[in-house]
């Protein structure tokens, strides 16, 4: 699986990109939606993890553009903002939540969810 990180926290994606290669995926990190929006322009992702506040453009920004790719990659938003509120329209729009602070075990059961959605789509 090939995904892209979007947050504005070195350590965040630092974690997540450590992470992610030791699962077996390719994996890229921006820290900003313009220079996702770049590097999903050039390539296809499988997956998009991206952090809901963001200093320039947020990560629902980001969630909006991604639904209008012909083929858009599952998304993830992660933050430590999530309300149960969020988290349902969220998911009526096909969106993954991962809250933060979330510990390795959150992550590979949202990996889990992720391979489980691609291979229904396959």
């Amino acid at each position: 699986m090939k995904v892209l990180v979007v947050d504005d926290e070195q350590l965040v994606r630092w974690f997540m990109e450590r992470a992610l290669l030791k699962k077996g995926f390719t994996v890229k990190c921006t820290h900003s939606v313009d220079t996702a929006l770049e590097i999903l322009g050039a390539e296809e992702f499988d997956a998009v993890f991206t952090d809901l506040k963001m200093p320039e453009e947020n990560g629902a920004v980001l969630v909006n553009k991604l639904r209008d790719f012909t083929h858009p990659p599952v998304t993830v938003v992660c933050s430590a903002y999530i309300t149960e509120e969020l988290e349902k329209q969220f998911r009526a729009m096909g969106v993954f939540t991962l809250k933060k602070p979330f510990k390795l075990k959150e992550l590979e059961e949202t990996l889990n969810e992720i391979n489980s959605h691609l291979k229904s789509y396959r």
